[in-house]
């Protein structure tokens, strides 16, 4: 039975990512056997010692990071959960309760993971999911293919009202007004959320 040794990359936020740091760590002389939103599997032991200083120079260079401490990888993880549940599966059925998919898909009590949160990233867990629906819903608005109402229960709002209210809490605008001055307006990069 093969070991497969994890390794936790910060800012790995799309497919494009996943490409750009399979393609790294194949530069650093580092095989990977999977790589997916915010984690690397090298099977074996792990990289050499010279192989993490050229990885580590590699990833820089392009706007990554990995991750040694076990609380930047939970962070990580933390992040790179709710970033996929609400920007990669268009299928994904926002009504849900956080606390337990997040406990549950990370094996961690959600108390201790959004305390752990709070602590490292300086914001709660609670207004990060916000911000990140919230870009999502930027998105939406941008491309103009769906109404304020479907996007709002697309995203798990109870009605417009809340969502607008939330959006305006978070951007100062309303859907509508983000929507009509979308040439304008700035969407952020969700690594930077």
């Amino acid at each position: 039975m093969s070991t497969q040794n994890q390794v936790y990359i910060r800012n790995m936020v799309c497919n494009r990512c996943v490409m750009v740091v399979d393609q790294i760590f194949r530069e650093a002389g580092i095989e990977p056997s999977a790589v997916t939103l915010g984690e690397v599997l090298v099977p074996g032991k792990g990289p050499a010692k010279e192989q993490l200083a050229r990885l580590d120079q590699l990833l820089e260079k392009n706007g990554f990071e990995r991750i040694d401490d076990k609380k930047g990888q939970l962070l990580e993880q933390i992040k790179t959960t709710v970033i996929e549940a609400i920007h990669h599966h268009d299928h994904f059925e926002m009504h849900i309760n956080w606390s337990h998919f997040l406990a549950e898909k990370l094996q961690h009590d959600y108390n201790y993971l959004s305390q752990l949160f709070s602590t490292v990233a300086g914001i709660s867990l609670e207004q990060y999911i916000i911000k990140q629906k919230i870009e999502k819903v930027k998105e939406y608005l941008f491309y103009d293919e769906l109404s304020v109402k479907e996007i709002a229960y697309k995203m798990g709002y109870s009605s417009v009202a809340h969502l607008s209210m939330q959006f305006k809490k978070v951007t100062g605008l309303t859907p509508t007004g983000f929507r009509e001055g979308r040439g304008t307006l700035a969407r952020m990069p969700i690594d930077k959320v």
